[in-house]
């Protein structure tokens, strides 16, 4: 059954530039225009982008250590007719940025949402970064603490889609070495670093590649980083599935009856499920 609409007003989801203030669409400017209100994750960030077009509207602070408790009241002004909009500090909101509980919680009351898209710095890094965009997986930012952050590359290190990660400055060098560690030196990445900025650029071709540079150049481990890495060879996957049948029946049975129920169960070529439980 469709929802009935309980609210007058409409929250318009806006992206906004991640660096350069010209990719803010003519469009996206109309909307903040309108705006009866308008949900900032910063006011102080916001400000410098309502300046360069001239604007001083009226916000709201919504982020993530207040965004559940605003929910009633933005809810009142939805009510009460209003047109609200939603900006991050940068990009799309939601996307690694503050909205998804407030989003959630209005489609569920029956809002109307219209969203206003622009620049991404995802989107952005894997149309720089040359490696396979058919598939890709995004992963955000990586836990902070180490060992949870290892345990997560171990988890993807056979990952066969594209991968592409957001990561703090005071953490890259951390993060690179993990992956090479886990996922090989030679694995293809590229770095974008500072995207739509004066100092945009691309930096390297694999793993490897981009922790040396860094290394030697530490005025290049600043600015805002998206990591973009080539998803594991189908092959070594493969590797790990097979892996991942042998290894509890070795445990417990003979190897070769382990390899007669691998076969059973798979109908991979025997010869092919011998070798791998020798290695």
């Amino acid at each position: 059954m469709e929802r009935a609409e309980i609210t007058r007003g409409q929250l318009d989801i806006v992206a906004t530039p991640i660096g350069n203030l010209e990719d803010l669409s003519p469009r996206a400017q109309r909307v903040l225009r309108e705006a009866d209100r308008i949900l900032v994750e910063d006011r102080r960030h916001a400000q410098r982008l309502f300046q360069s077009i001239g604007l001083q509207p009226r916000t709201e602070p919504l982020h993530e250590h207040n965004e559940r408790e605003q929910i009633p009241r933005i809810l009142a002004w939805l009510a009460a007719g209003e047109h609200l909009a939603l900006i991050s500090d940068a990009g799309m909101p939601l996307i690694s940025d503050p909205g998804y509980p407030l989003v959630s919680e209005l489609r569920r009351a029956g809002v109307r949402i219209a969203v206003i898209p622009g620049p991404s710095a995802l989107l952005a890094a894997l149309a720089l970064a040359g490696l396979p965009t058919d598939r890709f997986c995004f992963e955000g930012f990586l836990p902070a603490k180490s060992g949870a952050r290892q345990q997560r590359l171990q988890e993807l290190a056979q990952e066969t889609r594209t991968l592409v990660f957001y990561e703090a400055p005071h953490r890259i060098l951390d993060t690179l070495q993990e992956m090479c560690d886990r996922f090989g030196a030679e694995r293809g990445a590229v770095l974008a670093r500072e995207l739509t900025k004066l100092h945009e650029e691309g930096i390297g071709e694999n793993l490897g590649e981009i922790l040396a540079t860094l290394n030697a150049h530490p005025e290049r481990q600043r600015g805002e980083m998206c990591l973009v890495v080539a998803g594991a060879a189908a092959s070594a996957a493969a590797e790990a599935d097979l892996d991942q049948l042998l290894r509890p029946l070795l445990a417990e049975l003979p190897l070769a009856q382990a390899v007669r129920i691998a076969e059973a169960q798979s109908a991979l070529p025997h010869r092919r499920l011998y070798q791998r439980a020798l290695a």
